[in-house]
């Protein structure tokens, strides 16, 4: 791999940070200027400790979350000059208990720069294994979106990040609907268009459940998924479980080559991103390479007259994980 080969010519160690943090105060993942992000804060706080060393490290994520989008499971990494690193984590005279990994010293001291009440909390960090790249070595992002409809129990330590629905809403017909989109599509009817990116995704699973207070919990994976197309998938569900949509009409709406209206986009509060997966070691850099991969989804028609998607595979176009 290019990048590898890169890092090893100027002896850079690639780590993997598990992050955590509150969306309600942050402008998204994202760094942009003159706002609070995920990526800003952290990028800020690494280069507070890496000052001297002449270092400015960037984050790769896993998941380039939306403004207000809370995080529980983010995945990210960043290359650092081995020397840097060292200089760094080097222990401190007088405190012979200090963690004698780099990466958990750099854990420790990142944490007490972002401050122990911070919105964003670095849970560890770890040396990344050989081809792992957070972004495209996933093969999998989950998802949760909490609403209390008026038949659950409103829980106000909760209420940062769950949607009051003012109505009961059908959750059978909810689950019914959402079974419906799983499986490769072309998502464009649920995604925020952006120039040069596709909407082609796999949804591997999307259930609704009500937990022990009532409230409606919905789990979505899928290998990637576009701008705001989580919270749409939401949207569209609520609209069944109003009666607004039918079952059907989620997926009938999988045929437009463009965004739609028929559904409220929900709001980003209620929307956490839980988990990242990763497959085995030794298939991470393969998965990157794949994941680089253009995929397009070309419609073809078979003799039955049924129209059933292919894929075809192209070097050169981003994916661009989000919610």
């Amino acid at each position: 791999m290019a990048l590898e080969a890169a890092a090893d010519a100027v002896s850079l160690a690639r780590l993997r940070l598990s992050l955590a943090y509150d969306g309600a105060g942050f402008a998204g993942w994202s760094r942009q200027p003159g706002l609070r992000t995920v990526q800003g804060v952290l990028e800020d706080a690494l280069a507070t400790l890496f000052r001297r060393s002449g270092v400015a490290p960037r984050l790769t994520v896993a998941g380039r979350t939306d403004a207000g989008v809370h995080a529980i499971g983010q995945v990210a990494h960043l290359d650092v000059p081995l020397e840097a690193l060292g200089a760094v984590t080097r222990v401190r005279r007088g405190h012979p208990g200090e963690a004698t990994s780099d990466a958990s010293v750099l854990a420790r001291r990142l944490t007490g720069i972002l401050g122990a009440g911070s919105d964003v909390v670095v849970n560890g960090i770890d040396h990344a294994p050989r081809g792992f790249d957070a972004r495209f070595s996933a093969v999998w992002r989950r998802y949760e979106y909490r609403v209390a409809d008026a038949s659950a129990r409103r829980d106000p330590l909760q209420r940062h990040r769950t949607v009051a629905h003012p109505r009961v809403l059908d959750d059978v017909a909810m689950g019914a609907a959402v079974d419906r989109l799983v499986g490769l599509h072309d998502f464009a009817a649920y995604c925020k268009p952006r120039d040069g990116a596709t909407t082609i995704r796999t949804l591997q699973s999307y259930r609704w459940r009500r937990d022990a207070d009532g409230v409606l919990v919905a789990s979505l994976q899928a290998d990637a998924f576009c701008h705001s197309m989580v919270r749409a998938l939401i949207g569209a569900a609520v609209a069944v479980g109003e009666g607004r949509l039918t079952v059907e009409e989620p997926a009938d709406l999988l045929r437009a080559a463009h965004r739609t209206s028929a559904f409220m986009v929900m709001p980003a509060k209620g929307l956490v991103l839980t988990e990242v997966g990763y497959p085995d070691d030794g298939e991470l850099e393969a998965r990157a390479a794949q994941t680089r991969a253009r995929r397009e989804l070309r419609v073809q028609p078979d003799p039955t007259g049924a129209e059933e998607p292919t894929v075809g595979e192209r070097s050169g176009v981003d994916w661009t994980p989000g919610a």
